[in-house]
């Protein structure tokens, strides 16, 4: 029974192929005689347009792929973009963390109290001190107090002045000489008379740990 239908239902099949078959050829024949009834110039006409049309879908076929491309090469430039900025993004991030860290390792050495320090220093480099006065401490915004130690020194020499200044500057400390008035003495090409403030800045929101001075052990 089975057999049966499936002979009666592939038989089926075969009668509507060849009814489209004999349809399809019909239509060609139609479509010939029409085109035999034409005019010679209608023919040159409908030829022509044929190649038009013929001549555009080969056109429109690769510009379509173009514009595809074009349009997936776009996307992709825009997500390397994406990508590129994504990394710049973190790279920044990164260096303005390392900075942070750098600031706040900085201020988290809080410097000594500004006399002894100088006066020890002085004596490293062999420059005495003969006036210092603490000036009162200055806040900075929230989170920074400056301290400051004003000094004079009488006929310096401008070498040792140099290390002075030096031995300040590579302390370690949040340090800065915020005035420095030197005054060459009289006729003497290396005697200077000099007054200057030094500034120590302490950051209020960090955990500070205070250092002994430089040389501090050399005084004792």
């Amino acid at each position: 029974m089975r057999l049966a239908e499936r002979e009666e239902a592939g038989g089926g099949r075969v009668g509507r192929a060849r009814r489209d078959a004999r349809e399809g050829g019909r239509e060609v024949k139609r479509l010939s005689a029409w085109f035999s009834e034409l005019s010679p110039r209608e023919r040159r006409l409908v030829t022509a347009f044929g190649a038009l049309f013929g001549a555009f879908l080969l056109f429109l076929v690769p510009f379509g792929l173009s514009a595809t491309l074009g349009s997936r090469r776009d996307t992709n430039a825009e997500l390397r973009e994406a990508l590129q900025r994504v990394q710049s993004g973190k790279a920044l991030v990164r260096s303005r963390q390392a900075r942070r860290e750098q600031i706040v390792a900085r201020y988290a050495k809080k410097a000594p109290k500004l006399g002894g320090f100088l006066e020890q220093t002085g004596k490293d480099v062999k420059v005495e001190i003969p006036e210092l006065q603490d000036r009162p401490d200055v806040p900075i915004g929230k989170r920074y107090v400056e301290r400051s130690t004003q000094l004079r020194l009488r006929k310096v020499n401008g070498l040792a002045l140099l290390k002075f200044l030096e031995k300040i500057e590579q302390s370690g400390y949040p340090l800065s000489v915020s005035r420095l008035n030197i005054r060459k003495r009289g006729s003497d090409r290396d005697s200077f008379d000099v007054e200057m403030i030094v500034s120590a800045y302490d950051r209020t929101d960090v955990p500070a740990t205070t250092a002994a001075p430089a040389g501090s052990a050399e005084g004792k």
